[in-house]
C-alpha cells in the first residue's frame, strides 16, 4: 500500500496562489509552471473569490497535479476554507487538506472533518511565536508556516502584533523555530532567490511564496531557480 499525502507531505518548495496573485494569468498556468519546476506543494488562497471559485480552482490544480503524475507526492490545500475542500471532495476532486490560521476553525475540527490521512497546517502565531511553537498541542498538526520573512503585499496584514505593527522573522529566530518545533515548519513572507542560501541553513523545512512565482515574469524559470537553489544549499549542510 502505498503513503497517505500526510505520510508523504513534502513541504520543501510551496506555492502559494490565488487569482489576485497572477498578474491575469490562470492560476492553473501558475501551478503547472511550479510543478514543472519541482515545487512539491500548492496551496489555493484567496480571500477575494467566492467558494464555488475556489472550489473550481482546487479542481483545476488538481487536474494539473495529476497531469504531471504528482497526485501521490504533491499535497493540494486551500487555505482557511474547511467547507470549500469539503465540497471539493465531495464533487471528486482530490483536495487532500487544509491550513488555517489562529482565527480560523481549530486544526483539530479539521482534523476530525477531513480524517486522519489529510494534511492540515497551522499559521503559527507571531506575537509569542516561539512560546506558541513550543507549548502548543501539535497532534492534529502536520506542519507550521511562519513568517513574514519580509513585509510583504500579498498579505500585508501578515506578522501583526497586538498594536498593528509588522514584526518580519530574521533568520536567527527561524533557526531558533526549527529547533524548538516538534513538527515541520515552512517559512515564506516576500522570500526571493536570494533568501535561499540563509533559509535553508535555519533548519526549516522549505519556504513558500507567492509573487516571486505567480508574479514572475517566467513562472517556471522563476520557480525552478527557486528549487534549484533549496536543493543545492540543503545537500551542503
Amino acid at each position: 500500500m502505498g503513503k497517505t499525502m500526510r505520510e508523504a507531505l513534502d513541504i520543501s518548495a510551496y506555492l502559494v496562489v490565488g487569482p489576485e496573485n497572477t498578474e491575469g494569468r490562470p492560476v492553473r498556468e501558475i501551478v503547472r509552471a511550479a510543478l514543472h519546476a519541482g515545487f512539491t506543494c500548492v496551496q489555493i488562497r484567496s480571500k477575494e473569490a467566492s467558494a464555488r471559485e475556489l472550489i473550481a480552482l482546487l479542481g483545476e490544480a488538481a487536474e494539473e497535479i495529476a497531469a504531471a503524475g504528482a497526485s501521490e507526492r504533491v499535497a493540494l490545500l486551500a487555505d482557511d476554507r474547511l467547507d470549500v475542500v469539503l465540497a471539493a471532495r465531495k464533487m471528486g476532486i482530490k483536495a487532500d487538506g487544509v491550513h488555517v490560521g489562529q482565527s480560523d476553525v481549530p486544526p483539530e475540527i479539521c482534523r476530525a472533518y477531513l480524517g486522519k490521512d489529510a494534511v492540515v497546517g497551522l499559521s503559527a502565531r507571531t506575537d509569542e511565536l516561539l512560546a506558541y511553537v513550543r507549548d502548543a498541542d501539535t497532534s492534529a498538526v502536520d506542519y507550521f508556516g511562519a513568517g513574514p520573512l519580509h513585509e510583504t503585499a500579498t498579505k500585508p496584514d501578515c506578522g501583526l502584533d497586538a498594536q498593528g505593527n509588522i514584526i518580519t522573522r530574521s533568520f536567527e529566530e527561524i533557526a531558533e523555530l526549527a529547533r524548538t518545533s516538534k513538527i515541520p515548519v515552512v517559512v515564506g513572507g516576500g522570500v526571493k532567490r536570494a533568501d535561499i542560501p540563509a533559509l535553508a541553513k535555519t533548519g526549516v523545512d522549505g519556504f513558500f511564496v507567492v509573487s516571486a512565482v505567480a508574479g514572475a515574469q517566467n513562472p517556471e524559470q522563476a520557480a525552478a531557480e527557486l528549487v534549484k537553489a533549496w536543493r543545492e544549499n540543503i545537500r551542503k549542510l
